[in-house]
C-alpha cells in the first residue's frame, strides 16, 4: 500500500494546471514550478496551518516563494486549496489578472510576500520569522529557494541574520535541481557544498530527495524539533519533473509548450488541455 498515494496525486495535479497554465499564457517557467511540486503538495496539503477562508489570518504559518519565477506552482495550490476558482488559472500574466508572472502579495489570496527580485524572498521570511519570536506567535515560517538564487549575496546576509536571531520558527527549502536561466550550477557559478556553507553560517542542514513524500515529511517534522537555530532542507530535485521531454533541460527554463508539447506533457500526466 502507497500511504502517501494521496500527496501524489495533489503533486501530478499541479503539474497539469501548471502545463496549462503556461501554455495559455505562452509565457513562464516550466522547470522550476514542475520540480518544486512535492514540497509545495507537502506543504500546503499536509504541514501548513492555513485558512483559505481567511487568507490574512494572524495565525497562519507563512510561506514565502522566494524564487518568485516559479509563480505557476504556488498558484496551481492555492486555486487547489481553495483560495480562489481553478479556473483563474487560466489567466496567467494577463494584464490586470489576479495571477501575475511572479507572486503579488496584494493581488492573490493567500500570497504571503511579493517576489521575484531573487534573493529578497528570504530576507522577507526571516523578517517573518522574527516578528512572529516578538509577539510570542507559534506560526512558523516556510521558504523556497532557487539554486541561482542562493549566489544573491543577500542570501548570505540573510542566512547570518537568522542565526544571528535564533530563528528556529524558519524552515527553508532549497529546490537543488542544479540548474539556473544559463546553465548548470557547476558551469555558470559553482554553489557547492552547499550543506557546509549553511552550517558554516550556523544553520541546522537536511538534506533529502526532493521528489520523496517520506523524506520531505520526516526533514519537516525533524526541523520543528530544532531549537535556537534555524533549518534548511536541501531538496534534490529534477528540473521539469514529471514531463520526460522537460526533466534536466535548462532549456525548460523559461519557455512555454507549444500544442504539440502541451499534449505530450498532458498525456504522460494524465491529463487534457483545459477549456
Amino acid at each position: 500500500m502507497d500511504n502517501y498515494k494521496d500527496y501524489k496525486d495533489i503533486a501530478n495535479d499541479l503539474r497539469i494546471s501548471i502545463i496549462n497554465m503556461l501554455y495559455k499564457s505562452q509565457s513562464g517557467h516550466p522547470g522550476g514550478s514542475l520540480s518544486a511540486c512535492e514540497i509545495v503538495t507537502a506543504l500546503y496539503f499536509k504541514e501548513m496551518r492555513v485558512d483559505p477562508t481567511n487568507p490574512n489570518w494572524d495565525e497562519r504559518d507563512r510561506f514565502v516563494l522566494s524564487k518568485g519565477h516559479a509563480a505557476p506552482v504556488i498558484y496551481a495550490a492555492l486555486s487547489k486549496k481553495g483560495y480562489f476558482p481553478k479556473e483563474e488559472l487560466s489567466n496567467l500574466r494577463k494584464i490586470d489578472s489576479m495571477l501575475q508572472g511572479h507572486p503579488d502579495m496584494k493581488g492573490t489570496p493567500g500570497v504571503d510576500m511579493t517576489t521575484g527580485s531573487l534573493g529578497q524572498g528570504l530576507s522577507a521570511a526571516n523578517g517573518m520569522a522574527l516578528a512572529g519570536k516578538i509577539d510570542k506567535k507559534d506560526y512558523r515560517v516556510y521558504a523556497l529557494l532557487g539554486d541561482g538564487e542562493v549566489q544573491e549575496g543577500i542570501v548570505w546576509e540573510t542566512a547570518m541574520f537568522a542565526a544571528h536571531y535564533k530563528l528556529d520558527n524558519l524552515t527553508v527549502f532549497l529546490d537543488h535541481n542544479g540548474f539556473q536561466i544559463d546553465g548548470r550550477n557547476k558551469d555558470v557559478m559553482n554553489i557547492e557544498p552547499i550543506d557546509d556553507k549553511f552550517k558554516a553560517f550556523g544553520w541546522h542542514v537536511i538534506s533529502i530527495d526532493g521528489h520523496n513524500f517520506e523524506e520531505i515529511f520526516n526533514a519537516i517534522d525533524e526541523a520543528k524539533k530544532v531549537e535556537g537555530k534555524p533549518t534548511i532542507i536541501i531538496a534534490k530535485t529534477i528540473k521539469g519533473k514529471g514531463v520526460s521531454f522537460m526533466e534536466d533541460q535548462v532549456g525548460w527554463h523559461g519557455k512555454a509548450p507549444n500544442k504539440e508539447e502541451t499534449k505530450k506533457a498532458l498525456d504522460e500526466l494524465g491529463g487534457e488541455i483545459d477549456g
